[in-house]
């Protein structure tokens, strides 16, 4: 098949330790295996980003080629041949498979796809006209007598999203080339294995495809970024770089010295931890910890484990190529990858009692923003108040439940809440909702229970309570205070009971995640909305022959009657129009 592999998950290899590359290949390979049922003969890296100890594993992982861009290729010679020749302007002859010898004595094939065909399929317009593209391709083939291969490398997104239809070109492009016989459509794998290398190449060490000064872009201000902000700077790159750098190397011994307990190579299992992340669920992470366990673990181990291995997971996800490609911290990249490494602080202080974050807020410190002050404010501003955790997962819970029909479980994400008793009680459009309910995360096993009031009070208007360690007993007692106060219509009493028994710590409607708060929100303006409409209608029918007698007179409606008539009218004939298409999707079923 055509399929070919890639790095798991868009790092920039040559910017990562030996491990982490390591496990971005096993990775890649371990995913293109579940999902096409044999094994990579080929391996796409993230922004063609290569160096000699990359190409490395991707051999000892049986990787038989890679593709790259022309200016990554440095010299070249004749198999057998003594001396090379220097490669300069990007001038590689694309229309052959290299050889790169590696220091190991393995080898692999490199590729280097045609430069000038790709850049007009990406910026000149090449998939207006599949036909047109396709003479453009078979224009690239020389006039001599050898067996050539011309190929191109573009970035996915081309054909349909950053070009319309441009999928519908590269079908006609390759129909049409079938079809007038002018060239045979193959594919890497089947090429190399009818043609092998001729030539050895070597390569341009810290190369990539999208950056001419290697892979600086994403570790200094090197001067690539978008052109979209003229006069900003990319110098947060350097600082955001060496700060995960730093927390990667502060949770290496932690997953050394904890892991090291539970299993048997801890690497090892890092590697085949892709088994659960392609199909979590109960047995492939029972059968991931059989495979690597040194014993039969609790259930409080199996948690600790789970957690140390998304702790090196979120470790890894935090280097995403897009969290430097752009040009600013605060962007929703940079703020991704933040995510990541936040995730991975708090697994490393569950799991080795330590936290990183103030260290780690304060090297953001040094890495300059063009929209706040520094990466610290916009990490405190956007990345913060993602981060979930059970408690929080326990908010939501309790505030739906003020809404929900039947609270008896709400999944969140990668958590499930579980009733533990619920009561619900209203008095106008005010509600009370009293209960406990159990959390639990679906990635670590780890779960809690708590206990929760919440009140609202109509708008927006919520206010909660929540406690980890409330008793049984506290709980009845606090319940029996705080409804006698809601049914007595004492807010205040009831505040006050809520604190009491909670504290003064409360949440409101922004604690929310922002799905949950979408809902309740259109839950909130859903009935107020009622009201607006009634309003509306009232004062429509109540002015109706005002209106009417003011039309008639070539008198200008009053904008407040003009307003009402517009939402009524408006209003009824949405109603009719989706009566309409009800009652035609039934007729036709």
């Amino acid at each position: 098949g055509s399929a070919i592999a890639q790095a798991h998950s868009h790092l920039i290899l040559p910017l990562c330790n030996h491990r982490d590359k390591e496990t971005q290949i096993i990775w890649g390979i371990r995913d293109f295996e579940y999902r096409f049922g044999r094994a990579p003969e080929g391996m796409w890296l993230a922004e063609t980003a290569v160096d000699t100890e990359t190409l490395e594993i991707l051999a000892e992982n049986n990787i038989k080629y890679t593709i790259l861009a022309p200016r990554q290729a440095k010299a070249f010679r004749k198999i057998g041949a003594k001396d090379w020749t220097n490669i300069a302007n990007e001038s590689v002859e694309t229309r052959i498979p290299y050889l790169c010898k590696l220091p190991s004595g393995k080898s692999i094939a490199l590729f280097f796809y045609h430069g000038g065909v790709a850049q007009g399929v990406a910026f000149e317009g090449l998939l207006n006209n599949g036909k047109q593209f396709a003479h453009r391709l078979v224009n690239a083939f020389s006039n001599d007598d050898h067996v050539q291969l011309v190929h191109i490398a573009t970035d996915g997104e081309s054909y349909g999203h950053h070009h319309r239809y441009g999928e519908m070109a590269l079908a006609d492009c390759l129909n049409y080339i079938e079809e007038n016989e002018l060239a045979t459509i193959t594919n890497y794998a089947e090429f190399l294995e009818k043609f092998p290398p001729e030539y050895e190449i070597q390569i341009h060490e810290d190369s990539s495809w999208s950056c001419v000064h290697g892979v600086e872009r994403w570790r200094s201000n090197c001067g690539c970024n978008t052109g979209g902000h003229p006069g900003w700077t990319q110098a947060w790159r350097a600082p955001l770089r060496e700060t995960l750098n730093w927390l990667r190397d502060q949770i290496i011994p932690i997953y050394e010295r904890e892991a090291g307990k539970y299993v048997k190579d801890i690497w090892l299992a890092r590697n085949d931890y892709i088994s659960v992340l392609l199909n979590r669920n109960d047995r492939t992470v029972n059968e991931f910890i059989k495979n690597h366990a040194i014993k039969e673990l609790s259930g409080s181990e199996k948690t600790w484990l789970m957690r140390l291995m998304e702790m090196q997971r979120n470790a890894i996800l935090m280097f995403t190529s897009c969290g430097w490609f752009f040009d600013e911290i605060s962007g929703i990249e940079t703020n991704q990858i933040l995510q990541y490494a936040n995730r991975a602080i708090y697994y490393a202080s569950q799991v080795g009692n330590i936290d990183f974050h103030p260290e780690f807020i304060k090297k953001l410190e040094a890495a300059p923003s063009n929209v706040y002050q520094n990466g610290a404010v916009s990490y405190k501003r956007y990345v913060m108040p993602a981060r979930v955790d059970l408690i929080r997962v326990a908010m939501h819970y309790a505030a739906s439940s003020l809404f929900a029909e039947s609270p008896e479980e709400l999944e969140l994400f990668n958590y499930i809440a579980q009733s533990e008793g619920f009561d619900r009680y209203e008095a106008g459009n005010q509600r009370l909702s009293l209960g406990r309910t159990t959390v639990k995360s679906k990635i670590t096993y780890s779960e809690k229970q708590f206990s929760f009031a919440v009140l609202y009070l109509g708008q927006l208007n919520i206010i909660g309570n929540i406690s980890l360690d409330m008793a049984a007993e506290a709980f009845d007692k606090m319940k029996s205070e705080i409804v006698e106060a809601f049914r007595s219509t004492d807010l205040g009493a009831v505040i006050g009971v809520m604190q009491t028994y909670f504290g003064s710590e409360k949440y409101t409607v922004q604690h929310l995640f922002k799905d949950e708060k979408r809902r309740i929100l259109h839950e909130i303006t859903t009935n107020s909305l009622k009201e607006v409409e009634a309003e509306f209608r009232d004062i429509y029918y109540d002015n109706y022959q005002l209106m009417t007698m003011i039309t008639q007179s070539d008198i200008p409606i009053p904008d407040a009657y003009q307003s009402a008539v517009q939402f009524v009218v408006n209003h009824d004939l949405h109603e009719f129009l989706q009566m309409a298409i009800s009652i035609s999707a039934n007729s036709s079923a």
